[in-house]
């Protein structure tokens, strides 16, 4: 086996990739202005969708929300991005007009993107530039993006407000009224921070509880003012306004604990106007919960373990392994590129599992000795015991598996997404930060059972674990794009919406000429935040509190 040591070398060097000197995470805010839309009769419904460029192609990282009947909107979701001091990173600002029937693309109409670099965004704070339509100035329209570092403080706030007795403003039903908070800054400048969803009809309206981190809420200052406006929605985009009140998170904190506060919503106008005017409603917070968020470092400090599990394509579209055209050629010197990836992805992650014992099956193939077609058998032919010592111990798993196989197909990757997703279910029973799973697939081409493989990915979605699909050879993988989230949101067959995006699929094409490093960067970038957004997300704090993790909340 001397000779698959050069590519355990060339591995290595890429070790630290999870530990990379990105600890900084920026807030990206959008507004637009003057945005011109297709039909001159209508207002655009627009949405901004921030894609980031990576190996020369844009993937999508995330979008805002739509808003309906706007040429000026000012969206409230923040986008949230890791900058890398020392990389050039590119983003795209895209505004689509969607109409309210379809939430895809396909049917949005383009209305403007602006690209620059975050470095850019984060240097100036506040970059505004006109949007660009088919390298043309689209009217006069332009983008604003404002740029804030979270600093330390990753702790979020979860608040539910309501209200009682709103003014009605409306002649043939009631106000439609929704909340917006906004921080005001240290220049006098209002930040919009929250605007709720508008609740139809109803003078006593209980809003969605919401979350928000503590630095968009109030820049980590609790005595910082925050001003609460409450509108009276309309189709045509002018809100009517109801009223208004100011308040600071320490008061906001009085909600803790089964506690109520309470502010008068009061209109100037008709104040000054009025003389036995009160106010125009009350506005009601009935809960503020502050959650502690963890990094990813807390939890693998605090001993969750990342278990690694590996799938094989083996179907006959590879080629006959002893045909040096086969993607399972195994060449004297040179290692094919199912052993690329696996080395490539697997000596990373095995840096954080204790036992480095990795299960590791087959998919595909007819199998002795009964030869019957299987698509989730050990590749060491150990049903009971899957697992094999160290990556190395997957390599040679494989080399000797594959003169006994009969490739066959068809290409099925659910049963090995259940297979491992029945582990990560039995691990949710211990309500702890043990073990997360990790599921690497190396396939050549398209899956057969895409509808039974959304279905597993929505369920994994629920579960600690992540699925790292790697496409071998020169298929077309556009089918596969698909079950990764960053194209929108997947669903299941009935409609089910992934409750995370877990999946990461990527070409090994892409990389055949870069270093093994650039290729486990890529697909192991969003692990460190899917984890932690698992775990976050259910309240689990990492088991026991680390010596890092009690450094890092006791720094000033």
């Amino acid at each position: 086996m001397k000779k698959m040591s050069n590519i355990y070398e060339s591995a290595a060097n890429t070790l630290g990739i999870f530990n990379s000197p990105c600890l900084t995470k920026v807030e990206l805010r959008v507004a637009c202005k003057g945005i011109s839309d297709r039909d001159a009769l209508s207002k655009p419904d627009p949405c901004v969708i921030l894609k980031m460029q990576s190996h020369g192609q844009w993937f999508e990282v995330d979008r805002t929300e739509v808003i309906r009947t706007c040429i000026n909107p000012v969206f409230s979701k923040l986008f949230t991005v890791d900058f890398y001091f020392e990389e050039v990173q590119r983003l795209r600002f895209e505004v689509h007009d969607i109409s309210s029937n379809h939430n895809g693309l396909k049917e949005a109409d383009f209305l403007g993107g602006m690209e620059c670099t975050l470095g850019q965004i984060v240097s100036q704070r506040k970059l505004s530039r006109s949007l660009l339509k088919h390298g043309n100035t689209a009217g006069k329209s332009s983008i604003t993006v404002i740029a804030e570092e979270l600093s330390g403080n990753d702790d979020y706030v979860e608040l539910s407000f309501s209200a009682r007795k709103l003014d009605d403003k409306d002649f043939f039903s009631k106000s439609d009224p929704f909340l917006e908070i906004f921080r005001m800054n240290d220049d006098a400048t209002q930040q919009l921070v929250h605007r709720t969803e508008v609740v139809m009809n109803n003078l006593n309206p209980a809003w969605k509880t919401f979350k928000v981190s503590v630095n968009s809420l109030c820049s980590g200052d609790q005595d910082r003012r925050l001003k609460c406006i409450v509108w009276d929605w309309d189709s045509n985009g002018k809100h009517d306004f109801i009223g208004e009140f100011s308040s600071t998170f320490k008061e906001m904190r009085g909600a803790m604990e089964g506690r109520q506060v309470q502010w008068e919503c009061i209109n100037p106008k008709y104040k000054a106007k009025k003389k036995n005017y009160k106010n125009s409603g009350i506005v009601i917070l009935n809960q503020c919960k502050i959650h502690k968020m963890h990094s990813f470092l807390d939890y693998i400090m605090g001993g969750c373990q990342i278990q690694f599990t590996v799938a094989i394509d083996f179907t006959a579209s590879n080629g006959d392994p002893r045909n040096s055209c086969s993607l399972h050629y195994i060449h004297p010197y040179q290692p094919n590129e199912y052993l690329k990836a696996l080395v490539a992805v697997g000596e990373i992650c095995q840096d954080y599992d204790s036992d480095k014992m990795f299960p590791a099956f087959g998919f595909g193939a007819r199998i002795p000795p009964e030869y019957k077609v299987s698509h989730d058998f050990a590749i060491n032919f150990n049903e009971d015991n899957p697992e094999c010592a160290g990556i190395q111990g997957v390599v040679e798993a494989y080399q000797s598996c594959l003169p006994k196989l009969q490739l066959y197909g068809p290409t099925n990757i659910a049963p090995i997404i259940q297979k491992v997703a029945k582990s990560a279910s039995e691990e949710t029973n211990t309500k702890e930060a043990s073990q997360y799973f990790i599921l690497l697939i190396l396939t050549d081409g398209v899956i057969t059972d895409m509808a039974d493989t959304r279905e597993a990915i929505v369920h994994a979605s629920h579960l600690p674990m992540s699925v790292i699909i790697v496409g071998v050879g020169n298929a077309d993988f556009s089918d596969m794009q698909m079950l990764d989230g960053d194209d929108g949101i997947l669903r299941s067959p009935k409609g089910e919406p992934v409750l995370r995006d877990i999946v990461q699929f990527v070409p090994f094409r892409n990389f055949k000429h870069a270093s093994p490093a650039a290729l486990a960067k890529s697909v192991l970038a969003e692990v460190p935040n899917q984890v932690v957004d698992y775990y976050n997300g259910k309240g689990i704090k990492p088991k026991c509190v680390s010596e890092y993790e009690s450094s890092r909340t006791l720094a000033p």
